[in-house]
């Protein structure tokens, strides 16, 4: 007589477990949000938690990742006024962009770390608020130096929110739901580039250039402490993980030597020079190959770059963004010094370019599930050769049609790579090193400008007529057709790359297997 009533409650019991799996396997290791899966009592308020945490967690990592993303704009529009308003040299301003990136690369992957071991909101809103206190204070900051002081300590905070804002979205979002999260989060960064130069030129037209970077302030103090008010509607237990900071320092020696060795070059012209800051970056990098491959807790733990589709997509974005970055740094160049524009009209001139990064993630999500990341990446790199291409034609007599032609070719081509290799990235890590996963992301999207814009300085440099001074027209005009060649050649290489992603069967990469 008792079999039925144990048997119901063995089905119900099997259910539960059932029911318990699917969401550890859904989300972080845990629930559906990447969190505790429910039980008694919280089993009937979970639903309605988790659904005002995850309205919270996609705000912030949209909100988060477009104040970083409208800072970088406009300090690409204002950089020539700022040059001249505080009698600085063209390597300075240079360095207010490279010191920032240089600053936020080195440490995205420690960053990571941080937000897996101790919970990616506390991170975010730690780096977001300060990363707001830093943008108020380059809007005083009293010469160059102070700006590129301040520039490297906002590059410390968006070092610490960037990977939060990936980190949050594959801990709140189950794996099979993470294309809509991550395609809005593009359009929104496209969005940000779109009206940060039409934004910031207006504002550094009529109030000055400092004007500009108190357009983040209210955005990141706002999300932030939101971020930081809103609970988990489970608490997670943190992997037991270190954070190697000897691993984060060797990739940061790598990185400064590599970059200040390429925008040095064209200043000192002295092949000893040049040869000793790139074998000290070959060292250092070498350093860091030896120490996560034999570490005991290594900053970038194997499983994560054990499929060669994520490592290629981590490839992919350097390559896209060297490309972007670098040609609106060359093209602002362009505009301002040879055709005479002023900071709002050349962000005009620039504007195809961020509309179409919002037009190139939506429409690279649907070529994702008909086509797979392979095809879909090798078109967006096509894109950019031959946006980067139309951009080395540009004279002195071209008008709206062929720079806005170019920069829109640039901006597609930019948007769909960044959604395609990102989704390779973010499915095919691990759920625990979903940090890690994250700073790996954005640490590419930070190298490339690193390289990008380092090398379009040098080549800008270099083909200044001897005595000529760094900016000038004459300098612009004759660097922009081989400074976009070069540009095109690294857009070429990514598509090679490409080649290694994974095709319609799926969007995610295929996870190495071990021998029974």
């Amino acid at each position: 007589m008792s079999t039925a009533p144990s048997a119901g409650r063995a089905g119900r019991s099997a259910h539960r477990n059932t029911g318990r799996d699917e969401d550890r396997s859904a989300g972080r290791g845990d629930g559906p949000t990447g969190e505790s899966g429910p039980t008694g009592e919280s089993a009937g308020r979970s639903p309605g938690r988790r659904a005002v945490h995850r309205r919270i967690t996609l705000a912030g990592s949209v909100v988060g990742a477009s104040v970083v993303a409208l800072d970088g704009t406009v300090l690409t529009i204002v950089q020539p006024v700022m040059q001249r308003e505080l009698h600085a040299s063209f390597e300075q301003v240079q360095w207010t962009g490279t010191g920032y990136l240089i600053a936020v690369a080195s440490l995205l992957v420690l960053a990571g770390r941080i937000g897996d071991r101790f919970g990616h909101r506390q991170v975010f809103a730690v780096g977001t608020l300060g990363f707001g206190a830093a943008s108020a204070g380059i809007g005083l900051a009293p010469d160059i130096g102070w700006v590129i002081a301040l520039r490297v300590a906002q590059g410390v905070f968006g070092a610490l929110l960037q990977p939060a804002t990936l980190g949050m979205l594959r801990a709140a979002f189950p794996p099979d739901r993470l294309g809509m999260p991550i395609a809005l989060r593009t359009s929104a960064i496209g969005a940000a580039a779109a009206a940060g130069p039409l934004v910031g030129g207006a504002l550094a037209a009529e109030l000055g250039w400092r004007s500009v970077f108190l357009l983040n302030v209210a955005p990141a103090l706002v999300i932030g402490l939101l971020v930081l008010a809103v609970r988990d509607p489970e608490p997670v237990e943190a992997p037991r993980t270190g954070l190697d900071p000897v691993g984060a320092c060797l990739l940061a020696v790598t990185l400064v030597c590599l970059v200040h060795t390429l925008v040095g070059m064209p200043v000192s012209g002295r092949a000893a020079v040049t040869a000793a800051g790139c074998g000290a970056a070959v060292v250092a990098g070498a350093a860091f190959v030896r120490h996560v491959r034999r570490g005991r807790d290594p900053l970038v733990p194997p499983e994560v770059l054990g499929s060669a589709a994520v490592a290629s997509a981590l490839g992919v974005l350097v390559c896209a963004s060297a490309v972007l970055s670098g040609s609106l740094f060359a093209g602002v160049y362009f505009l301002q010094d040879v055709l005479g524009l002023d900071p709002f009209r050349s962000a005009l001139q620039a504007l195809p370019g961020a509309v179409a990064v919002v037009l190139g993630a939506p429409v690279c999500a649907v070529a994702l599930r008909r086509y797979g990341p392979r095809r879909a990446t090798a078109v967006a790199m096509t894109l950019l050769v031959l946006g980067a291409l139309a951009l080395s034609r540009l004279e002195r007599a071209s008008g709206a049609v062929p720079v806005g032609g170019g920069f829109f070719l640039v901006g597609a081509g930019f948007g769909a790579a960044m959604v395609a290799a990102t989704a390779v990235v973010v499915r095919g890590a691990p759920a625990e090193h979903a940090g890690v996963a994250g700073g790996l992301q954005q640490t590419a999207m930070n190298i490339g400008p690193v390289l990008g814009v380092a090398v379009a300085t040098a080549l800008m440099t270099l083909a200044a007529p001897r005595g000529g001074p760094a900016g000038s027209v004459v300098m612009s005009v004759s660097a922009t057709g081989p400074a976009m060649t070069v540009l095109a050649a690294v857009a070429a290489a990514g598509a090679l790359l490409a080649a290694v992603l994974p095709g319609p069967s799926g969007a995610a990469p295929p996870r190495p297997r071990t021998a029974p």
